[in-house]
């Protein structure tokens, strides 16, 4: 369902080794917004929900709601990192378009 390249990867363990908190998983989702329509979000979650869909890639639990599932179906995440910036990048096979910036598309 979704690809973590092992940049990726590597970035989530990071986070999640020095989360104080307990995790669960990864939640990945598609929201509303950002200049394309729609967007991505991450965030480490303490619970995974009774509807998630939780995935497992290499030893990281990936959770993704109902609503964002067909939108992220085959998805690669990538972690960048550049003299600009650093972060999380999508290749999403079921964008129809997107904005210059990479983070938002439309379905």
């Amino acid at each position: 369902m979704i690809i973590l390249t092992p940049t990726a990867l590597q970035a989530v363990g990071r986070f999640i080794s020095g989360s104080a908190d307990p995790v669960a998983g990864l939640r990945i989702h598609v929201q509303g917004g950002g200049c394309s329509g729609l967007q991505y979000g991450m965030k480490l979650e303490a619970e995974k929900a009774e509807d998630d869909v939780a995935v497992e890639v290499d030893g990281v639990t990936i959770l993704v709601d109902p609503f964002s599932a067909p939108l992220l179906s085959g998805v690669t995440v990538d972690y960048v990192e550049s003299l600009t910036g650093s972060g999380f990048k999508f290749e999403n096979p079921n964008a129809s378009g997107g904005c210059a910036c990479g983070q938002s598309f439309t379905a």
